[in-house]
């Protein structure tokens, strides 16, 4: 770095004196544009069930959904992600409620899209909400098969965009699955959906309150640590993220988030494309609990999403979408 002075002719604290010296000279910004609110979806009526571990959040049945849509529009976030606790009925070894046009993802998809089209909504491509086992595809001698599982989900990816879904989110990790999930789309009509890929996706351990609100956690068999991403590399993500562009990606996500932030901003460097993160539910749990104890306040908040825009992040999808809009506000 250059020789920019020293002091005392320079002092970076007169930039930091009042707040609107500090507004004027402020590197990142967080706006409601930059959320994503995920949602939980349950089958029946009237029900709005809490999160295991997470304070303020909850699941939904399709019912008391369009209630929660008209409050994100209202707010201006633009664009929610759904996800599915599919009853323990409906599993099976190959995930087959997926391909449902009666799963709750599906009837949330049609029921939102009918009534409103001033926001976006994404969904999760990938079958471990719907498996008996708990994993993203089909389990061949304990371990994920993964050209098998494309197949699958390339129908479901056909059967969400025929449903509404403006952004398609394959979270499964396996090779290949963007280029071919792309070409499907294109050859049956659907060239305009997106694809935001979870390229960058850690097996990690702070998913564990979202296995809970999608039914998965206490089904699953040993771990995902032959298909999602060794959280000790780095560089690997930019392979990841490299051949999903060439495949057709539009945007791209890193899950977890502040826990690789490093990696958004790895990313952030070497591509010219929307980077998004994922402040998972873990995550959630441990801020949001920590400000019920007391132990830190609720600012807190907004500083852990403002280090995803430091990092590089274009969009956040995080449990805190509708709690921080009122503040940004």
């Amino acid at each position: 770095m250059k020789n920019l002075g020293s002091y005392p002719a320079v002092r970076l604290r007169r930039n930091r004196k009042t707040e609107w010296s500090r507004r004027l000279i402020s590197e990142n910004n967080l706006s409601v544009n930059d959320l994503i609110w995920p949602l939980f979806l349950t089958e029946g009526k009237n029900i709005k069930i809490p999160i295991k571990n997470m304070p303020g959040v909850y699941k939904y049945s399709l019912d008391k959904i369009e209630k929660i849509i008209e409050k994100a529009i209202s707010k201006k976030i633009p664009m929610v992600a759904l996800f599915p606790n599919t009853p323990i009925s409906k599993k099976n070894l190959r995930g087959s409620e997926a391909l449902s046009k009666n799963n709750l993802v599906c009837k949330a998809l049609k029921l939102i899209k009918k009534n409103y089209n001033e926001i976006g909504l994404m969904a999760d491509v990938a079958l471990d909400p719907y498996t008996s086992h708990g994993h993203d595809g089909i389990l061949k001698k304990n371990y994920v098969d993964n050209d098998e599982t494309i197949k699958i989900l390339i129908k479901q990816s056909l059967l969400q965009a025929e449903m509404g879904c403006d952004v398609i989110a394959p979270s499964d990790m396996m090779d290949g699955r963007i280029g071919e999930i792309r070409k499907a789309l294109d050859k049956n009509g659907f060239k305009l959906v997106q694809i935001l890929s979870y390229a960058v996706k850690y097996a990690s351990n702070f998913y564990g309150p979202f296995r809970d609100a999608v039914g998965s956690k206490n089904l699953l068999k040993s771990n995902k640590k032959n298909y999602q991403m060794d959280f000790r590399n780095a560089k690997e993500a930019l392979r990841e993220v490299a051949l999903d562009i060439s495949e057709g990606a539009d945007f791209v996500m890193v899950k977890p988030g502040m826990p690789y932030l490093d990696i958004i901003k790895l990313i952030k460097d070497n591509f010219k494309i929307p980077v998004f993160a994922y402040q998972v539910s873990g995550e959630y749990s441990l801020i949001k609990n920590g400000i019920n104890n007391k132990i830190i306040n609720e600012n807190a908040i907004y500083e852990s999403l403002i280090s995803f825009k430091r990092a590089g992040a274009n969009a956040i999808v995080t449990y805190f979408a509708d709690q921080i809009s009122n503040k940004l506000k």
